[in-house]
């Protein structure tokens, strides 16, 4: 397997891969505004709101990069690279209200701006639209993932409801959540474009095992950051998570190692919020190693998505998608 530095890239990985498929990223604009068209004013003035807020598209570029390592030549991974940023925009909108979120990638929330209801009802024509567009692709094992993921993303918002508040979760009950909320859309975005290109079953279980431990990595990396980035980098307040009660990796690895005395500090600030008592958190958070044990875990995972690439053919889009991946633990927003 090809060694790439990230010292020796004159871009983040992130930028590098997009200069790599800049002609397909301009036409994945152009398709993304296409279908977002709609006479529903409001509609379309919040689905663009937060679609241009500055994501890293991170998901429909790694289909995109898939699905040319799989040597695909066709065009229609454009199409399914705009339903991954719908499926992935409507389930932030609906993320947002049930957080009570305020701040989203350094801006308003749609739900502050406009409210709950029409956050979620836009949430809900994005959906839709997205499969309104899996109909145009033609191809039922497409709409099987796809419908499979969606129902699989919303088991996994109601499994993070029900462990809200609750400071006795487990890092397995953590890693089912973000396995289901994060992890199964970047699975989806890779194994796509090998179904697309036709590569056999066991290149398709590659690009899903990828996928799968990326997003899990690339979730772990976000909770860490929840404690660790500037907040102006991150777009958010830190330690949102805690203040909306989700014991996140850090704070369960924090609880497995404080003392009696700490311990219940957090479980206080879990059960109660604590929006004023950050300084107590980060003193835990630092005499228990909590964050670099979570950077560890989360190193762990992406050295398995790496590993996962080793079955598909050497080429320049699985060089960008080993980078994707170790930037995904190296990266500080």
């Amino acid at each position: 397997m090809p060694v790439i530095s990230l010292a020796q890239t004159t871009a983040n990985p992130v930028q590098a891969s997009s200069q790599l498929i800049e002609s397909e990223l301009q036409r994945l604009d152009e398709c993304i505004r296409s279908w977002l068209s709609s006479n529903v004013v409001l509609v379309r003035q919040i689905a663009e709101y937060i679609i241009a807020s500055g994501g890293k598209r991170l998901r429909p570029k790694l289909h995109l990069l898939a699905a040319r390592a799989c040597g695909y030549e066709g065009d229609k991974h454009i199409l399914l690279a705009a339903v991954i940023e719908f499926i992935h925009t409507a389930t932030l909108l609906h993320d947002d209200v049930v957080d009570e979120s305020d701040m989203r990638r350094g801006r308003e929330t749609a739900h502050k701006r406009w409210g709950n209801p029409a956050s979620v009802l836009v949430g809900d024509f994005l959906y839709s639209r997205s499969f309104q567009m899996m109909v145009e692709v033609g191809d039922m094992r497409v709409m099987e993932i796809l419908a499979d993921t969606t129902n699989i993303i919303a088991e996994g918002e109601v499994m993070q409801l029900l462990n809200m508040r609750n400071p006795e979760i487990t890092e397995a009950d953590y890693l089912a959540v973000i396995e289901h909320k994060t992890a199964r859309l970047f699975q989806a975005a890779c194994e796509l474009g090998g179904l697309l290109a036709g590569v056999p079953p066991e290149l398709r279980q590659a690009l899903r095992d990828y996928g799968r431990e990326l997003g899990a990595a690339f979730q772990i990396m976000d909770d860490v950051l929840d404690y660790s980035a500037e907040q102006e980098v991150l777009g958010k307040k830190l330690g949102d998570d805690l203040a909306e009660g989700k014991p996140t990796l850090p704070i369960i690895f924090a609880r497995q190692r404080a003392s009696d005395s700490e311990r219940a500090i957090l479980d206080e600030i879990i059960l109660n919020g604590g929006d004023g008592r950050m300084a107590e958190v980060m003193t835990i958070l630092k005499r228990t190693d909590a964050l670099p044990l979570a950077r560890q875990r989360a190193q762990e995972i992406a050295d398995k998505a790496e590993s996962a690439l080793v079955s598909l053919p050497s080429s320049k889009y699985r060089d960008a998608l080993i980078a994707l991946c170790r930037y995904s633990v190296a990266r500080d927003h």
